[in-house]
């Protein structure tokens, strides 16, 4: 931290000066077994992270984009298919299905969660496509492309209704696929199986994101993939390392997207305090909760009954946004925006023909979305300034308001 007034939006410093004895014997065993790419260590935390998640296996990576785009690929998604997701979330998913020559499908979101509304998924299944009479597919009338999958976002550490989801792929015989990559520990209770599943564990397959600011993160890049399907499993330890299985013996094209041992070990170390961070940080969520909801005037993350999110970001919605996050960058409490410019209409994009109001509701949010510091360290003296400041705001534009 700069300094005792400012707020930093994420403290990245003091969770790792508590472990940092534990995360230097990581480095010494790298030094001293030479060991970098691989072995013993990535095998370990693979394991380690798997029994967390609730599946049979994890396959490290380099990033959460290769999780993505390996889990893609070995999911059999390629050139001709469609895959529908969501317009609110990350580049990275969408980069992942492109990159696998697919294309993506952007469907709108629930207002109340920001994840993908398995209402307005049915009713695209039932409106925005027909079925091929030759395959029995869906197939999309806006892209003549067949559907393969469905990627639900678990948007800022909350799961989507997986449920529901799981229901409208089983009817039209797709696979899902879970975007994972904020909700490392986030739980979804199964009315299908009467059970809390963690998020990686539901699809037939998940990407993570090891990203440094992720709630577990690396110190770099990092990612892996979750499954309970064994095929699956194989064709990512193929694809991740060049298409071998055994050194110099090639069985497909593959990428260089392994995870080092260094990340590795340092997430092993981690890993056995993720739940008690993310505890931390849903008690702050409750703490804003109760701070910010008071007036009315802020909308704060809804969390059902169903969901145990472990929130990665703290988003609420306001009026204003940007002249509000200007004023708290005034007095030194930093915020984030994720994610101002939906996918649709991103530059990037502009290729697919989508304009503003084809998805309405990801388009009314995004322009009302703002993240608010969130981390375990977090303390309640820190909470209070910011939503005392958020109040402030609030209360001089209604005082303008009512003079004009």
């Amino acid at each position: 931290m700069s300094n005792s007034k400012s707020i930093p939006f994420l403290d990245l410093i003091e969770p790792h000066k508590k472990l940092e004895e534990k995360f230097v014997s990581v480095f010494r065993e790298a030094l001293r077994t030479g060991k970098f790419i691989g072995g013993p260590v990535v095998e370990e935390f693979e394991k380690e992270f798997a029994d967390y998640c609730g599946t049979a296996y994890c396959i490290g990576v380099g990033s959460g984009t290769d999780a993505l785009r390996f889990a893609l690929l070995a999911a059999g998604i390629n050139k001709g298919d469609a895959v529908v997701t969501v317009a609110n979330t990350f580049i990275a998913t969408t980069e992942a299905i492109t990159q696998c020559g697919a294309t993506p499908v952007f469907v709108d979101i629930d207002e109340r969660t920001y994840n993908l509304s398995p209402e307005i998924l049915k009713e695209y299944f039932e409106t925005k496509c027909e079925t091929d009479h030759q395959t029995g597919r869906l197939v999309d009338l806006r892209t003549g492309k067949l559907v393969a999958a469905i990627i639900p976002v678990h948007l800022y550490g909350q799961m989507a209704d997986m449920d529901s989801i799981m229901d409208l792929a089983e009817k039209y015989n797709l696979l899902v696929i879970e975007d994972a990559c904020q909700a490392h520990g986030a739980s979804y209770f199964s009315r299908r199986e009467n059970e809390w599943k963690k998020a990686g564990s539901v699809g037939i397959a998940s990407a993570f994101s090891f990203y440094p600011g992720k709630n577990l993160g690396a110190f770099g890049e990092g990612g892996a993939v979750t499954t309970n399907n064994e095929e699956i499993a194989k064709k990512i330890r193929m694809i991740r390392d060049h298409g071998q299985v055994t050194k110099y013996y090639h069985e497909i094209e593959g990428y260089n997207g392994r995870l080092d041992a260094i990340q590795a070990g340092i997430l092993s170390v981690k890993l056995k305090h993720l739940d008690n961070w993310n505890s931390r940080r849903r008690a702050n969520a409750l703490f804003y909760n109760e701070r910010l909801s008071a007036g009315g005037n802020v909308v704060t993350p809804y969390e059902p009954s169903w969901s145990k999110a472990v929130y990665h970001l703290y988003v609420v919605r306001v009026q204003d946004r940007d002249n509000l996050q200007k004023q708290l960058s005034g007095i030194d409490l930093s915020t984030g925006l994720h994610y101002p410019i939906p996918l649709h209409l991103q530059k990037a994009y502009a290729h697919f023909g989508y304009t503003h109001g084809d998805l309405p509701v990801t388009e009314k949010v995004t322009k009302e979305i703002i993240s608010l510091p969130m981390f375990p360290d977090l303390t309640s003296e820190q909470q209070e300034r910011i939503s005392d400041a958020i109040a402030n705001f609030i209360a001089e534009r209604q005082t303008c308001s009512n003079n004009s």
